[in-house]
């Protein structure tokens, strides 16, 4: 059985779910899967970590739903300080943090035929992951682009000088091959869908009313919710998960939950009248078109979206809106509520997307793309 290792700065027993969430999940059914969650320290307590919950589990192993899993927890993890006079301490700091990883995630290291490093602090890693296994095959799984993650800029660098140590990378949208090297192939793959959890009959949360619902706290912008609470007095707005929020959302028809398990929050989603994706403005962030989760839960079932226009993609049941201009606020909300539901998408799930994450070559389906996004007709090096 093969023994997959997979480094992320989500955990997988949290309740917030991301793709490599449910791609876990997925491979755990045929193979020995462990989970490194790194980037949890004294620090996240500031930020709003949505690992908080699991503090009295770090730094010990533990399974959970037939994952074995480590929350690595230090005094304050290295992050991006943001101070050009500061990089040289920042770079030394992400030096110390990867010199100091635990034994037990070493011998995990060592033990793994395939590591899956996700995008973010993962990225420090990836040379020693191959120094430690030369053998193993290291996937690169390009969930979002680090600038926006906003990632400090030596893991933007570092990822362009360990690329050669990484076997493939699997990106979900085009617009992510921009900056990777000519050599790496790239995979692309896009996100699935749980079907499980969305077709399991769910009564409504609500109450009588018009409702509308976000989820996830990925650029949230919260003056998008503030605006459109007070445009639309008679839209009771439930913000799910949204991190750290203002006085700006405390208005009467504004409702606002923190961390909620994935089956919970599906009810909410399926029993809205029209949800919203209220990401702030971001120029790097175009690929949430084809990213964003909870974009792809609306369309699947079948429901208006409101979400800036850049995050609207080709998909005609968005409706979007300019950051901070109030008229295509309100525009976009009026548009979502006469529309009604719509045919729901075509999407894979999640057991098709690991497959293809684990070999991409052997389904003809998964396009082989250049840094510009082109499809690329060969491989420029071998893959196995």
């Amino acid at each position: 059985m093969d023994r997959i290792l997979i480094v992320s700065g989500h955990d997988f027993r949290s309740p917030r779910k991301a793709n490599i969430h449910f791609i876990a999940r997925e491979l755990a059914k045929s193979a020995s899967v462990r989970f490194l969650s790194l980037g949890y320290s004294n620090l996240s307590l500031i930020k709003g970590d949505p690992r908080l919950e699991l503090a009295g589990q770090a730094n010990v192993a533990s399974y959970h739903n037939g994952v074995e899993c480590f929350l690595w927890k230090t005094f304050i993890h290295p992050c991006n300080i943001g101070a050009p006079s500061l990089r040289w301490f920042e770079r030394a700091h992400f030096r110390y943090y990867r010199s100091h990883l635990p034994q037990l995630a070493l011998s995990w290291i060592r033990d793994a035929g395939t590591v899956i490093v996700e995008s973010g602090l993962g990225v420090a890693f990836i040379e020693l992951i191959r120094q430690s296994s030369p053998e193993a095959r290291i996937i690169y799984n390009a969930s979002d682009d680090l600038t926006v993650l906003g990632c400090s800029p030596f893991l933007l660098s570092e990822l362009s000088r360990v690329a050669r140590y990484v076997d493939w990378a699997r990106i979900p949208s085009k617009a992510l091959a921009r900056g990777f090297s000519n050599d790496l192939p790239l995979f692309l793959i896009p996100h699935g869908i749980d079907f499980q959890v969305w077709e399991q009959e769910e009564t409504s949360p609500y109450e009588s009313g018009i409702h509308a619902v976000s989820v996830g706290s990925m650029l949230f912008d919260e003056s998008f919710v503030a605006s459109a609470a007070e445009l639309f007095p008679e839209v009771q707005f439930h913000i799910i998960g949204p991190g750290r929020t203002s006085r700006a959302l405390s208005r009467a028809n504004i409702h606002v939950y923190g961390e909620m398990k994935f089956a919970k929050t599906a009810k909410y989603i399926k029993h809205a009248k029209f949800c919203i994706a209220p990401y702030r403005r971001n120029e790097n962030a175009t690929y949430l078109a084809d990213t964003s989760m909870k974009l792809i839960q609306y369309d699947f079932l079948g429901l208006p979206a409101v979400c800036p226009s850049f995050a609207t993609g080709k998909h005609p049941n968005r409706f979007a809106y300019e950051p901070g201009d109030l008229a295509s606020i309100k525009r976009a909300i009026q548009t979502a509520m006469r529309q009604g539901r719509h045919q729901p998408g075509h999407y894979r799930s999640w057991a098709d997307v690991a497959k293809r994450l684990i070999n991409p070559d052997a389904y003809p389906d998964t396009q082989l793309l250049n840094p510009d996004g082109r499809n690329r007709a060969t491989l420029s090096r071998a893959v196995a």
